[in-house]
Parts: C-alpha cells; sequence; structure tokens
C-alpha cells in the first residue's frame, strides 16, 4: 500500500496530507487527524466519499496544468485547493504541452494497466488516449498532454502500478 505525501493550500491555509489506498478504502491524515473513508469515482470528476455514516458527493474540476488550484464543490461549498507534491519540486524542471522535450505521462493512483492505446513510434495528439489503468474499480483512460510521437512504453498489459510511476513518454 503506496503513500502519497501532498501538501494543500486553502486560502491561507497550509495542511500536510498523507493518502493510502487499499481497494475503495483510503486512509488520510490531514495535519495529524486520521480518516478513514471509502471513496468511489462513478463517473468522470465525481467522487463520493463515505466518512462514517455520512457521504459526501465532490465534483472536482481539474487544473489544466500543475500550478492551477483544483476546485472541488460539495453541496452548496465550493473550495479552490492548491496540491503540491513535494516530489515535483525537486529537481525537475516544468514539463507542460507547451514545452519541446519529453511529456511523460504517468498515473496518479496505484493500479493495474489494462489496456496499452498506443505503439512505441506512433504518431499522436494531445489528448488521445494512451493507457487505460484500473484503480478502484474505475477504469481511467490517461491522455497525452501533447502532439507527437511515442518514444517509450514503460508498463506492459496486466502490470501493477503505483501512484507516480511513468508509464508512457511523448517527445
Amino acid at each position: 500500500m503506496a503513500m502519497t505525501k501532498l501538501q494543500a493550500e486553502i486560502a491561507d491555509n497550509k495542511y500536510r496530507v498523507e493518502i493510502k489506498r487499499e481497494g475503495s478504502l483510503v486512509f488520510a491524515n490531514i495535519d495529524g487527524r486520521e480518516y478513514e473513508l471509502e471513496v468511489s469515482n462513478p463517473e468522470p470528476n465525481v467522487f463520493l466519499i463515505k466518512n462514517e455514516n455520512t457521504i459526501y458527493e465532490a465534483f472536482v474540476s481539474l487544473a489544466k496544468n500543475a500550478n492551477e488550484p483544483v476546485q472541488v464543490r460539495i453541496g452548496a461549498n465550493e473550495i479552490e485547493i492548491k496540491l503540491i507534491d513535494p516530489r515535483r519540486l525537486r529537481g525537475r524542471g516544468r514539463n507542460d504541452e507547451n514545452t519541446d522535450g519529453i511529456a511523460e505521462i504517468k498515473t496518479a493512483m496505484p493500479g493495474k494497466v489494462v489496456r496499452i492505446l498506443v505503439e512505441k513510434g506512433s504518431a499522436i495528439e494531445k489528448g488521445e488516449g494512451v493507457v487505460v489503468v484500473e484503480a478502484m474499480k474505475m477504469q481511467n483512460e490517461l491522455k497525452s498532454p501533447k502532439s507527437g510521437v511515442v518514444k517509450k512504453i514503460l508498463v506492459e498489459e496486466g502490470s501493477t502500478v503505483s501512484a507516480g510511476d511513468i508509464l508512457v513518454t511523448v517527445e
């Protein structure tokens, strides 16, 4: 069970967040407060979160790039959260769609590679599906952040992957 460590910024407040996933269970530690949650993703950008006997429906508008905050709506409450992954801050240059070079397609959570949709050397367009990963009983199609050529495929169908693993590179 891999642990993801993040820093979350909401308004002027900063929180240390540690998340461990085990099937549909998520174990979260937020600034020392422990939570055991059941989480499902019934449709894109919608999460059902069960905490004790209460179920919350969260609508998440993902940021276009890693520097932008994520918009989360739970009921009538809208929250802007900036997530910072300390691993991204260490020795890695920016890697967005407008730069030349290699784009790394990574998985956000542990799972299993169900399908590889491209071949090494094939030309692909920005937004085209590259690989399908099953996580928490949901299949997620990871898309290319830029147009280019598939340089490396670092996984095989059936492989188990951890959060942050590089699956495919596009140049």
